[in-house]
């Protein structure tokens, strides 16, 4: 039995898909927010014209020697401190080499042996129950160029501007055991180093991409064989990609057939995976220690440097939100699906809103206006301080939710920009004249006898029904808590 093999023993297993056990393990490129390459001072800026942004150290001349980025390395070692691994004090460069058009040295510099970070663990909820996948390792590496080919004129290209931007590979062991799990840990790994400053995440722009190692196998048998997904860029293909290959894999077994260890890659188009290469194994790579490059030692001192900079992880942020605020752990978690999400709840907060009352416009009404809108919570319109004047307004009682929800639209719109200026604009105080409010409460009790006669006779649920005549006869102006309170007296 070998390691890999035997680190599965005991682990659970999911649902089973067509009486098959599913193994999934990942491989995550994280694009690293530094200004400058891995080992040259080239610019890492996205969208440049091709070829200008590789200089001579990218390109391995003759002459050249590559200097380790400093920012590449703290940004390790942030990751390390919030995944609870262990960095290693000292960590080597090798030389990976293989050969294709957009690799210009013919070997790639990344970490074999020992990389810089080793172990930890990411945790989520999948549902109500906690999961918990362990990590490999995390290693430095360099990226290749990319290949363009531009079928209309049957030529291809070659654009050396992304080689050498600094990447940190993060490996997990084989402890997913369906699609739905995996791609709930690829959207934490992306939660918690975009929280934490290391990659922007942006997937669209390969910033963040996944490798999926998926495999079959009856329950109890030995690990079947793996394929590989490469560069999958979102969470909808991936979980197609996934979906597919285990029902593919399945079908190649129940045929008689074996499964032929592959890098594959996912055609949204046709919602397949189709084979790329035969994959390799290490040994294949020839990798060797770099000998440009010395062992990197990252002293205790540097990590401690580093901790004091790290802003508080989001697990520990959740945990806040329900500990100090009231909030449940389902709203905690909503809120700190970003951390530009949770400073803009905090900032509302310590702006006076009640917490519970902002908590809800953000996760509701907030998000589905981000949603439509296709922006982040950086965008919005509403600022945090509009939003708990507004909160604030409903908590006293001054606006009612439907009066409220057209505050909210005037200040997402821009047709205002202070909320009780705008309830005066509006006409929108509630209503407090107690004759008025009366005379509709008798109109209303008066108009509707069917709806009356079911409350008296026991149906409560009737009694929603005079309370929204009531809301709309008062043009939304009544406060709904006192208009169902004297309805009850009135009806005895």
């Amino acid at each position: 039995m070998n390691t890999f093999e035997a680190q599965q023993q005991g682990r659970p297993t999911g649902p089973l898909v067509r009486g098959y056990e599913v193994i999934i393990g990942f491989e995550t490129h994280a694009q690293l927010s530094t200004a400058s390459k891995i080992f040259s001072r080239a610019s890492t800026a996205f969208g440049a014209e091709p070829n200008t942004q590789a200089c001579a150290v990218d390109l391995a001349l003759p002459g050249t020697l590559p200097v380790m980025n400093k920012g590449a390395v703290e940004r390790a070692i942030k990751l390390g401190l919030a995944l609870g691994s262990h960095i290693a004090p000292r960590s080597v460069f090798a030389r990976k080499n293989y050969f294709y058009p957009d690799l210009p040295k013919g070997y790639q510099i990344s970490q074999f042996e020992i990389p810089v970070v080793q172990g930890g663990a990411v945790s989520f909820f999948l549902g109500e129950e906690k999961k918990t996948v362990r990590l490999v390792r995390a290693h430095l590496e360099e990226d290749a160029g990319k290949s363009l080919h531009e079928d209309f004129i049957g030529q291809s290209g070659i654009d050396l501007n992304r080689a050498g931007t600094p990447l940190l590979e993060i490996v997990t062991e084989p402890d997913m055991r369906s699609t739905a799990e995996a791609v709930a840990y690829a959207k934490e790994l992306h939660k918690i180093v975009t929280w934490i400053g290391i990659c922007d995440g942006n997937m669209q722009e390969g910033s963040f991409r996944c490798d999926a190692n998926v495999s079959v196998r009856k329950p109890g048998d030995k690990l079947g064989t793996r394929r590989e997904i490469k560069n999958l860029n979102s969470f909808k293909f991936m979980q197609q990609a996934i979906d597919y290959e285990i029902n593919s894999q399945i079908d190649e077994l129940e045929e008689g057939r074996a499964i032929e260890q592959a890098t594959v890659l996912f055609d949204p188009a046709t919602g397949e995976t189709r084979t790329m290469r035969t994959k390799e194994d290490a040994a294949d790579y020839r990798y060797f220690p770099d000998p440009d490059l010395p062992p990197l030692v990252v002293a205790a001192e540097w990590i401690e440097r580093v901790r004091a900079t790290m802003p508080e992880l989001p697990r520990a942020t959740a945990e806040r939100y329900v500990r100090d605020h009231g909030l449940s752990e389902y709203d905690a978690a909503q809120l700190t699906q970003g951390a530009a999400l949770a400073q803009y709840f905090d900032d509302a907060v310590n702006a006076g809103a009640a917490p519970k009352l902002a908590s809800n416009w953000i996760t509701g009404e907030m998000a589905r206006r981000l949603n439509a809108a296709e922006i982040g919570i950086e965008a919005a319109p509403v600022k945090a301080a509009q939003l708990a004047q507004l909160v604030t307004r409903i908590a006293d009682g001054t606006l009612p939710n439907n009066a409220a929800r057209q505050v909210f639209e005037a200040l997402w719109s821009g047709e205002g920009s202070d909320v009780d200026a705008i309830i005066e604009a509006k006409d929108l105080k509630p209503m407090n004249d107690a004759g008025a409010l009366d005379k509709i409460l008798d109109e209303v009790i008066a108009k509707n006898a069917k709806n009356v006669e079911e409350y008296r006779g026991g149906k409560e649920k009737a009694l929603n029904g005079l309370v929204g005549q009531v809301m709309k006869a008062s043009g939304g102006k009544a406060n709904p808590a006192q208009v169902t309170e004297l309805l009850k007296a009135k009806l005895g």
